[in-house]
């Protein structure tokens, strides 16, 4: 059992505290690491999909040394098995019967990296637990309690030995993010700050799990007029006939843009919902949602140009 610090933060505070500390190792990306724990608050899961070596496990590790909370890392690769994930049963001689060996799902965050190495059978293995919260192993339901937080990594470009991940997992990551490359001055900033040792090392944890849930609630409680969930749901339903786009969000998707514009207006300091959250929200929790069309992807458009287009051609509630 881990010995959580008596932190108790108020929620502002806590977004504060925690992304301080986060940029103490990823110092140039204010956006995603707002996103990050903005996701953390929303109690949705993140996709960080982005080339190698741009920070996409640094990143996910500084959330967690942030976080007095059981961490767990799975690096999946092409003969990881459910079991590998879940855990699996073992017959004790001395007992004379099975006992359960619980798997690293079994953890509060969980660092799934380059997912989509892994086959599509043993990615359905996250499924349940992303959707609901549990697990089913052996005809029993198993909870993963109030923080199970998920944070997966794949690389967009490497296709030899890789499994696309289907669209109804895609549709259980509230956002996909990206960090990009940093800018030379960032870069040189850097490989000055680990020249001698990984600044990740020496990182502390500054919340604990109640101050997430404390958190959740206060976001929850974020006021949101009818005028907006109307902008949600015009967003939304925008999607599903517009050019380009074959296949556009659901429901989930619009309560996912409720949920994370909440957390944004939180981590802001703000007692209500403005139109700027759901556009800053729109794209990341959108973007991984949407098909398109044969047309649109053969001639190099991509969801994240198309949402942008979206938001130019619906006016926002004044």
């Amino acid at each position: 059992m881990d010995h959580h610090p008596a932190t108790n933060h108020e929620p502002n505070d806590f977004f504060t505290v925690l992304a301080n500390n986060i940029h103490q190792v990823i110092t140039e990306k204010p956006e995603q690491v707002r996103l990050l724990i903005a996701a953390l608050i929303a109690g949705g899961h993140v996709l960080i999909e982005d080339y190698p070596g741009t920070g996409k496990t640094t990143l996910a590790k500084a959330l967690a040394a942030s976080l007095s909370a059981d961490f767990q890392r799975i690096q999946f690769t092409p003969d990881l098995l459910p079991s590998d994930i879940l855990g699996v049963s073992v017959y004790s001689r001395e007992s004379e019967r099975f006992r359960f060996h619980p798997g690293p799902i079994f953890s509060q965050i969980l660092l799934a990296d380059e997912i989509n190495r892994a086959s599509p059978r043993t990615q359905s293995a996250l499924l349940e637990a992303m959707a609901e919260g549990q697990v089913s192993i052996e005809g029993e339901s198993r909870d993963l309690g109030p923080l199970f937080f998920v944070i997966a990594t794949q690389n967009p470009i490497e296709l030899h030995g890789t499994y696309p991940l289907p669209e109804a997992q895609m549709d259980r990551f509230l956002i996909r993010t990206a960090l990009g490359y940093l800018q030379p001055d960032g870069e040189v900033a850097m490989l000055k700050g680990r020249e001698h040792d990984d600044p990740l090392t020496s990182l502390q944890p500054v919340a604990n799990v109640n101050d997430v849930i404390r958190a959740r609630q206060q976001a929850s409680e974020i006021a949101i007029c009818d005028e907006l969930l109307y902008y949600i749901a015009r967003l939304v339903r925008a999607t599903r006939d517009y050019p380009g786009i074959r296949l556009g969000a659901g429901p989930r998707a619009s309560l996912a843009l409720m949920r994370l514009s909440r957390a944004l207006a939180l981590c802001d300091q703000s007692d209500f919902v403005t139109p700027d959250h759901i556009q800053q929200a729109l794209t990341p929790v959108l973007a991984h949602r949407l098909i398109l069309d044969n047309e649109a992807r053969f001639s190099g458009q991509q969801a994240e140009h198309l949402l942008e287009e979206i938001i130019r051609s619906i006016d926002p509630p004044r």
